[in-house]
C-alpha cells in the first residue's frame, strides 16, 4: 500500500515537471524576456560640457563616468541646439531624417501659437502640436523610442524641460499612457495627467502645477546682469515628482519602463547667468553656472538613491548625455553693417539681434519684415531689429526667410525664380563677414565655392519640414584657458548679451557633449574611446530591451556594442578631411568628421581660423 501510494506522488511531480516544460517551450520568448528585461533611464543634462564633470562639483555624474561606460569621444550633431538633438535622442536617426533642423525652423503654413509666425520656435508645447499637425501628425517623420516602448508594453515617461521632453513622445495624444511632465504641466497647453497621477501627486503633498523658474529666468539686459541663482526650485519639482510619483508607480506596475529625464540646467543657467555681463571672462565659467551643475547632479542623485530604495537599482540602466556643449557668446564684428547702427539695449559696436538678416537685406537692397509680429516692416536704421525676419520686397513673397538661432542661423529660399542666383548673391556677402566661419548648401543650388553641401552634414534625407537653402555657421574661438572646449567663445545671433551662454555653432565646444553609461547591461569601467552621438542613444537602448523601432529615413546612428556587456574591446573607425573649392577671397568651408562604419561623427567646421578646434 506504501509502494502503491509512493508510485502515485512520483507519477504526479513527474506530470508536473512535464507541464512546466510543455509551457516554457510554447513561449519561450516570453519566458526569455521575463527573465532578462531591464529597464533604462536616459538622463539629459541639458548643456553640460563633460571638461566640467569631477568628483567635488558633481559626483553622482563622476561615478557614473568613471565606474560605467566613459564615452570619451563624444558628438552633438549639428546645428548643436536642444530640439534638434532631442530629435536624434528620440529617434536615433540624424537631422536630414527627422526635420528638426534647428530649434527654430520654417514650416509649412503660419503657427497660430506662435503669433502666425512662419519660423516657430519649438520648444512650446501648442507649436509642436500644431506643426505635427501639418507634417502627417508626426512632423519628425520617425518613430521615437518611447512610442515603441509603449507599445511593446512598457512604462513610460518624460520629465523636465518643454520641448524636448514632448519631443519624445511627440505623437503622444491625451489618454495615452506615457507621462509627461514639463513647464507647462498644469496649464492649458500641458500635456493632461491622468487621475492616477494626480491621486499619488496629491497623496505626496505635490502641485499639480509646475512651478516657474523664478528668478533663474530671468535674463537680464545690456545693464542689468542676468541670473545669479541656478534653478534650483522647479527641478526639485521635477526630481520629486520623478522620485515620489514615478518610480513608486512604476514599480507598483512590475513592468519594465523607460524614464527620459530632461534637466534643463545646466543650459538655462548658462544661458542667463550674470556673471560675465558683456565681458568674455569669465563667460559661462563663474559661481552662478558651477551652482547649477552642482544642483543637476543633486538632482541625478535623488533619482539614483530612489532607484535603489525601490530595489530597481540591479535592473535599471542609467544612460546620461547631453544635447550640446556650450559657449560664451561675442556680439563683435568689425565688418557688419548692424554693428554701425544704434539699437536700444545693444552696446555701442555690438552686433544687434537678427543680424545676419539686417546684413544680408543691405547689401541686397532689399527690405526686412519681422514674421513674428504680423509680418511688420523693420527699420533698422531706426533701432529696429526682429529675432527672424522675411527679406524681399513684399512680405507674402519673401526671397530670403532667416531663422535666427545662435550659433548657427537657417537661410530658406521660398522664391522659386532666380533662385540659385540670389543664393550665390547671399554666398558672396556672407563670405565677406569676419563672423561667418563655414557655409553649407542644398545640393539643388549647384556648387558654390567656399561652401559644402548640406547632405555632406546629413542634412539631406527623409525630413518632412522644408530643408533649408543655406546653413551659416558663425566664428568661434576660446579665451586661452588652457582647454579650450570649456571655454570656447562664439559670435551668436541672440538677444542674449556677450559673456551669457549659447551654442548651435559647429565649435567643438559645441559639438562636444557629455556622455556615460552605467547599469546591468554596461560594462564597468569601460573607457570608449570610438566615436559615439546622441543619434546612438536611442539604438543602444532599443537592442538592451530588445524592442524595433520602425524607421522610413537611412541616416541613423548605431549600436554602440563596445559598450555593452559582451560586445567587442573596441570598434574601429577612420577620421576625415573634406574641403570646399576656395572662394575667390580664398576662404574654405573645412569639415572634420569620423565614421565606424556607414556612421557619421562630426567633430568640426568652419573656416581655418575662425573656428574652435579645427
Amino acid at each position: 500500500m506504501r509502494f502503491f501510494t509512493h508510485s502515485r506522488h512520483w507519477v504526479f511531480l513527474t506530470l508536473c515537471v512535464i507541464a512546466v516544460i510543455a509551457a516554457c517551450t510554447a513561449f519561450p520568448g516570453k519566458r526569455t524576456q521575463q527573465a532578462t528585461q531591464h529597464n533604462m533611464v536616459i538622463f539629459v543634462a541639458d548643456g553640460l560640457r563633460p571638461t566640467s564633470i569631477n568628483a567635488t562639483d558633481t559626483p553622482t555624474m563622476n561615478e557614473i563616468r568613471e565606474g560605467g561606460v566613459k564615452f570619451t569621444n563624444s558628438h552633438s550633431l549639428f546645428p548643436t541646439f536642444t530640439t534638434a538633438n532631442a530629435s536624434a535622442i528620440a529617434t536615433g536617426h540624424y537631422l536630414g531624417d527627422t526635420g528638426d533642423f534647428s530649434n527654430t525652423i520654417q514650416v509649412n503654413a503660419p503657427v497660430k501659437s506662435a503669433k502666425n509666425s512662419l519660423v516657430p520656435f519649438l520648444e512650446n508645447n501648442a507649436v509642436l502640436q500644431e506643426v505635427n499637425k501639418q507634417f502627417g501628425a508626426n512632423y519628425l517623420n520617425e518613430q521615437t523610442l518611447l512610442e515603441a516602448s509603449r507599445k511593446a508594453g512598457f512604462s513610460t515617461a518624460a520629465v523636465g524641460k518643454i520641448g524636448p521632453v514632448l519631443i519624445q513622445d511627440v505623437t503622444l495624444q491625451k489618454g495615452e499612457p506615457t507621462i509627461i511632465f514639463d513647464d507647462a504641466t498644469g496649464t492649458p497647453t500641458g500635456i493632461s495627467l491622468t487621475p492616477e497621477v494626480s491621486e499619488l501627486l496629491a497623496k505626496n503633498s505635490l502641485p499639480t502645477a509646475t512651478p516657474s523658474r523664478g528668478s533663474n529666468g530671468k535674463p537680464g539686459d545690456s545693464k542689468t546682469p542676468g541670473t545669479k541663482v541656478a534653478n534650483t526650485v522647479q527641478q526639485q519639482y521635477f526630481a520629486d515628482v520623478t522620485t515620489k510619483v514615478i518610480l513608486p508607480l512604476f514599480k507598483q506596475r512590475q513592468k519594465p519602463f523607460v524614464l527620459v529625464y530632461w534637466s534643463r540646467d545646466p543650459d538655462g543657467t548658462q544661458h542667463h547667468h550674470g556673471d560675465s555681463l558683456n565681458q568674455l571672462v569669465p563667460g559661462i565659467n563663474g559661481p552662478t553656472v558651477q551652482a547649477a551643475r552642482q544642483n543637476v547632479d543633486k538632482n541625478l542623485a535623488q533619482i539614483r538613491t530612489a532607484l535603489k530604495d525601490l530595489g530597481l537599482d540591479k535592473s535599471t540602466n542609467i544612460f546620461l548625455t547631453a544635447d550640446h556643449g556650450f559657449s560664451t557668446i561675442s556680439k563683435e564684428s568689425k565688418t557688419s553693417y548692424s554693428a554701425t547702427l544704434s539699437y536700444p539695449d545693444v552696446p555701442k559696436g555690438f552686433v544687434s539681434p537678427g543680424f545676419v538678416a539686417i546684413d544680408l537685406a543691405h547689401e541686397l537692397k532689399l527690405s526686412l519684415f519681422d514674421p513674428d509680429n504680423k509680418n511688420a516692416l523693420i527699420d533698422p536704421n531706426k533701432g529696429q531689429f526682429s529675432k527672424n525676419s522675411l527679406i524681399g520686397k513684399d512680405s507674402k513673397k519673401p526671397d530670403v526667410i532667416v531663422a535666427g538661432n545662435g550659433g548657427s542661423d537657417l537661410l530658406y529660399l521660398p522664391n522659386e525664380t532666380n533662385k540659385k542666383a540670389t543664393a550665390k548673391k547671399i554666398v558672396d556677402i556672407l563670405l565677406k563677414q569676419d563672423y561667418v566661419s563655414g557655409i553649407f548648401v542644398d545640393d539643388s543650388l549647384g556648387k558654390i565655392p567656399g561652401t559644402l553641401s548640406l547632405e555632406a552634414i546629413a542634412l539631406r534625407g527623409a525630413a518632412r519640414t522644408p530643408k533649408p537653402s543655406i546653413l551659416v555657421n558663425f566664428r568661434s574661438f576660446d579665451t586661452g584657458c588652457g582647454n579650450s572646449t570649456a571655454c570656447g567663445v562664439e559670435v551668436a545671433d541672440t538677444a542674449l548679451q556677450q559673456g551669457q551662454g549659447m551654442h548651435g555653432s559647429f565649435s567643438r565646444a559645441d559639438t562636444y557633449n557629455t556622455m556615460a553609461a552605467i547599469g546591468p547591461d554596461f560594462k564597468q569601467g569601460y573607457e570608449d574611446k570610438s566615436p559615439v552621438s546622441n543619434a546612438d542613444v536611442p539604438l543602444t537602448v532599443a537592442k538592451i530591451l530588445n524592442l524595433k523601432l520602425s524607421t522610413q529615413g537611412k541616416l541613423v546612428g548605431r549600436v554602440l556594442s563596445e559598450a555593452l556587456v559582451g560586445g567587442p574591446e573596441s570598434v574601429q573607425y577612420k577620421s576625415f578631411i573634406l574641403k570646399s573649392p576656395s572662394a575667390a577671397n580664398g576662404l574654405q568651408t573645412i569639415l572634420k568628421y569620423q565614421t565606424v562604419g556607414k556612421t557619421r561623427y562630426f567633430d568640426v567646421a568652419g573656416f581655418p581660423g575662425r573656428t574652435l578646434g579645427l
